[in-house]
């Protein structure tokens, strides 16, 4: 992996060295292409969507989704993303207008590129990563219907069609996904202090973060005594999730309960000051009112307690992420309470945006962790990190 700054490989040199091994070749080339086969699936969205069309002539977004008859409230934030990512190819043109206004326009030879060649690229080099693909994919086949208002993007992602997709997304099978899971685990690990450990988890999902970290825990140090609670919206994820970590950790007391971090934590019997550690990867980013969970959160820790969450970080403001081709769909991403300085968007945030963020809400000792603003010069695309923060 070459650092665009230097042209050599700068893994070592910044990079922790526990992660190295994780960041090897092989997974830097699936992650590689799964970026690519989502551009050029935006590319076929732009056409499918009217948004070409629409952009013929100079056009800020808002005039292109008017222009492309699409649904103002629910296609702004997905049009938007998807000029700036085939602008940031050079795909389309982009200028700032007179009044600071972004401008974009169809170039001449907008290029026709198939999608499906790098699906069988990552099928040749590790089918491993293949969920990862179906769920851009399911995502990409829904967005005409989405931006023109036909069904929600919660209906889109989450219907009967996508259960099995996303239970084979959420799996540590699955390296794409499962990296996140690792980097929050070593980051967790590492904070937690000696001794008992009482554990939250929000958003944990089938329960694959759980079973990472608990694995972590058990390799990093003498046995322990863990009470594991595990909270997620969807009663059938956690079902799931503990049929699976039951088996897997036996000696671990859990308790399994839905939550919804949008609302009141007390709902899942969650007693202020009773956790050492809150735990979560890639839910953080999806709260309505970042500001009002991270009250809960905070609530919900004992004395220098410690936050850790794994999330895709925004290396630079306004960058377009590739994960966000599937995420804009839905409502709590593209509806967040907006707060200047630290909540400029929904959804993914830079590490100075988590950091302020963290410390207007009763945070301290925050690290992002690898360190994202040390890294982003040299590799640009890496996006992994966890976010790690005591209770002040």
């Amino acid at each position: 992996m070459h650092s665009q700054h230097s042209g050599n490989d700068e893994r070592a040199a910044l990079f922790p060295p526990e992660l190295l091994r994780h960041f090897d070749d092989s997974f830097i080339t699936s992650f590689g292409l799964l970026e690519e086969y989502i551009e050029r699936l935006t590319l076929s969205l732009f056409r499918t969507t009217g948004l070409e069309a629409a952009c013929r002539n100079e056009t800020t977004v808002t005039q292109a989704v008017a222009r492309a008859g699409l649904t103002p409230g629910l296609a702004l934030v997905p049009s938007s993303w998807i000029l700036k990512m085939l602008a940031s190819r050079k795909w389309i043109d982009t200028k700032v207008g007179a009044h600071g206004e972004r401008l974009y326009r169809t170039a001449q030879s907008l290029p026709v590129l198939d999608a499906d060649e790098i699906l069988e690229r990552q099928r040749a080099h590790d089918p491993r990563c293949l969920p990862s693909y179906e769920i851009a994919a399911l995502a990409a086949a829904r967005y005409p219907a989405v931006l023109h208002g036909q069904i929600s993007g919660e209906q889109a992602l989450f219907g009967p069609e996508g259960i099995i997709p996303w239970v084979k997304y959420f799996s540590n099978d699955n390296p794409l996904y499962a990296i996140s899971n690792t980097v929050g685990a070593i980051a967790a690990a590492q904070a937690l202090p000696s001794g008992a450990a009482s554990i939250l988890e929000i958003g944990g999902g089938l329960g694959s973060g759980a079973d990472t970290l608990l694995g972590e825990l058990e390799r990093s140090g003498p046995a322990r005594q863990i009470s594991y609670h595990l909270t997620d919206i969807s009663p059938l994820f956690l079902k799931r999730a503990q049929r699976n970590l039951a088996a897997r950790h036996p000696l671990c007391r859990f308790v399994f309960s839905a939550l919804d971090i949008d609302h009141a934590f007390s709902q899942a019997a969650i007693a202020p000051a009773s956790c050492c550690l809150v735990y979560g990867v890639n839910v953080l980013h999806v709260a309505r009112d970042l500001a009002a969970t991270l009250s809960e959160l905070r609530s919900a820790l004992a004395e220098d307690g410690t936050l850790a969450m794994a999330e895709y970080v925004r290396p630079f403001p306004d960058t377009p992420l590739h994960l966000e081709l599937v995420f804009n769909l839905l409502s709590s991403f593209r509806e967040a309470v907006l707060v200047p300085g630290w909540r400029p968007n929904g959804g993914f945030l830079t590490p100075e945006q988590w950091t302020a963020a963290l410390e207007a809400n009763g945070f301290k000792d925050i690290r992002i962790y690898p360190d994202i603003a040390a890294i982003r010069g040299a590799y640009p695309s890496f996006v992994v990190a966890a976010i790690v923060a005591r209770r002040a």
